[in-house]
């Protein structure tokens, strides 16, 4: 949005005429024609002498009077002519208009620093957090996929791909670790291709999601893109990131090319290149259509279009299937193509679908007369599914929440919520406004009601995902809550914060109040900051982090998932996952830091806030 100049260019014009001093030459030519007396100057030898020596004069002040930005003086505030005549008083300046910020200059001075330092101290303590962890994780874990810090060990759960390495690596590159980056980016080059050749099984989705994102991101971050600005000269070369996406990348694709359908496998045997579906042959929908940013920007900087056409196919087949109002089972085979059961929710395998759609739309340049403008009506289409059949209202304060449907539209309606659901707050935003903040898009008319109703949405759930903290012993929410609705109510299962004027609304059972450590609500409390500037998401934010700190914090090193956030002390799980590093703490320090650090119109974070370019044509 243009900033308004301090004054209309009309307001300039006349300040500048109405202050402006006249010259000396129109001083003295104005004097001389209103003289009152009527001697003819010219008619006498005299007066032509003196008419020439007054001309003379004129001219050499002409030539030898140089404006302030045609020489330096010699002092400051006065200038000097030959012979160290000094007339600065004759020559005075014109008025001093209020400084002009340039459009640009002005948005980055009022959006994108942080006028306040307490949030450049508090960025500090994520990145610190962040060295933290990562210390933890090197000491007992280096090479593993996951640490696990009460027990000081390794754990490989994800196909044993060092994980962590490549999730955290981007985060790195952020906060500007250049120690980290080069230590990951060390092991990368040194370690990972062979791991890619010898491992067996890995899940399609999230070996995707952390370990290809990772790659690429890295890759981009680092300047492999043409045209980018590498933030880091620590570590690998780009092309070394690049060579080892593209090696895992072919291995991945025989979900696809394994399955009979356009619904890929959902698990791959890298030594290989085969593939098979998961144990009861169905595979998750999120999972398989939440592979195609990494895909689509593989095809982009390798010039190869095969990762993004099989990726691709998923979508275009999903777009024929029948929904309920948009929305969609969480369940789909790849033996048929088809969605199997009729769970609706947007918690686990279903979630990231609808992130998706919105997502790949906008890396593709966000054109609504696009090849790619079906994922745009998709979403839209969801969108109004959710807020008509999935949307409720607890009691007895009135929190808003999304349900889920476990069988279906005609069914009885589920007052559950995962802390998985609470991504979507971040994602209404970003499709309402694409990335702009709220104050440009209606200042340059890009809003449609439904917009303005989806970020209405949005920051209404942002309140409930964050009272769902607020709620607890630790201030650290629960994997699952359910909420008091007049249909549904229990007693006892409190969250254990009495002073919490939501602590009636939301209900905790026993085998849910566990914590891993998940990014979802920070992602959105991030979203909505940077869209809607409101420092109140800053503020719940630092509250998290310090929940974080007290309760997770390993003294040996490295954070850990806690058990119960309803009692304290906390019971302790022994994990940390890999999003805290590549997720949690990265969207903390973005939200604690400037709007040009990775802007939302610029980059798209995969499902594991892996940033990677827009397209822009």
């Amino acid at each position: 949005m243009k900033k308004s100049l301090p004054y209309s260019v009309k307001d300039v014009n006349y300040d500048n005429a109405k202050f402006r001093h006249r010259s000396p030459l129109k001083v003295l030519s104005q004097s001389i024609l209103t003289l009152s007396t009527k001697r003819n100057y010219a008619s006498c030898s005299t007066g032509k002498f003196l008419m020439l020596i007054l001309i003379f004069g004129i001219g050499c002040l002409l030539v030898m009077s140089k404006g302030p930005n045609d020489s330096a003086p010699n002092e400051k505030g006065k200038v000097t002519f030959v012979g160290g005549l000094r007339l600065g008083k004759l020559l005075r300046k014109p008025p001093r208009l209020p400084p002009r910020l340039s459009p640009d200059e002005g948005q980055l001075r009022s959006n994108g620093s942080n006028s306040d330092p307490k949030w450049a101290v508090r960025q500090q303590s994520v990145k610190d957090a962040f060295d933290y962890a990562w210390s933890g994780y090197r000491k007992y874990a280096m090479g593993y996929d996951e640490l696990m810090p009460i027990s000081q060990r390794g754990v490989d759960g994800l196909g044993g791909l060092g994980a962590t390495v490549v999730d955290a690596l981007d985060t790195a590159m952020i906060m500007g670790h250049d120690n980290i980056v080069s230590e990951a980016g060390a092991w990368v080059e040194a370690h990972l291709l062979e791991r890619i050749s010898q491992k067996d099984q890995v899940n399609l989705f999230e070996t995707t999601i952390r370990v290809l994102g990772g790659l690429l991101s890295a890759y981009h971050l680092s300047g492999g893109d043409q045209g980018t600005v590498n933030i880091t000269h620590n570590g690998p070369k780009p092309a070394v990131y690049l060579n080892v996406a593209k090696d895992l990348a072919d291995r991945l694709l025989s979900a696809f090319k394994s399955s009979p359908t356009a619904v890929p496998y959902s698990d791959v045997i890298l030594r290989d290149s085969t593939a098979h579906p998961a144990p009861g042959g169905m595979s998750s929908t999120a999972e398989v259509a939440s592979v195609q940013l990494e895909f689509n920007y593989l095809s982009a900087v390798s010039g190869d279009p095969k990762y993004s056409t099989e990726a691709m196919k998923v979508l275009a087949h999903i777009k024929t299937l029948p929904k309920t109002e948009g929305l969609v089972p969480i369940y789909i085979s790849p033996q048929s193509g088809e969605f199997v059961g009729e769970n609706i929710r947007l918690g686990s395998r279903g979630d990231s679908y609808y992130e998706y759609l919105i997502k790949v739309w906008l890396q593709q340049g966000g054109k609504l007369n696009s090849n790619f403008t079906y994922l745009h009506n998709m979403y839209t289409e969801a969108m109004k599914g959710v807020r008509h059949l999935l949307v409720r209202k607890s009691v007895p304060k009135g929190l808003v929440f999304v349900g889920e449907l476990p069988y279906g539209s005609k069914g009885e309606f589920s007052p559950k919520m995962d802390h998985l659901v609470c991504f979507l707050p971040g994602t209404l935003a970003l499709g309402a406004t694409k990335g702009l903040t709220k104050e440009k898009a209606l200042a340059e008319n890009l809003l449609s009601f439904e917009d303005l109703e989806n970020l209405k949405l949005a920051e209404d759930l942002a309140k409930a995902c964050f009272e769902m903290y607020e709620v607890t012993a630790t201030g650290l929410a629960p994997e699952i809550a359910y909420f008091h609705t007049q249909e549904y109510s229990e007693d006892g299962l409190e969250g254990g914060n009495k002073s919490s004027m939501y602590a009636k609304d939301i209900i905790i059972h026993q085998a849910d109040r566990h914590n891993l450590l998940r990014p979802e609500t920070v992602e959105s409390l991030f979203v909505l900051y940077r869209i809607t500037k409101d420092t109140k998401y800053r503020d719940q934010g630092w509250q998290i982090f310090e929940a974080f700190e007290k309760y997770t914090k390993v003294k040996t090193g490295g954070y850990t998932s806690l058990d119960d956030v309803t009692e304290v002390p906390p019971r302790r799980r022994d994990k940390m996952e890999t999003f805290f590093l590549g997720e949690t703490l990265k969207y903390l320090y973005l939200l604690f830091g400037d709007d040009s650090v990775i802007p939302l119109d610029k980059f798209v974070f995969n499902t594991e806030a892996h940033p990677l370019p827009i397209k822009h044509t």
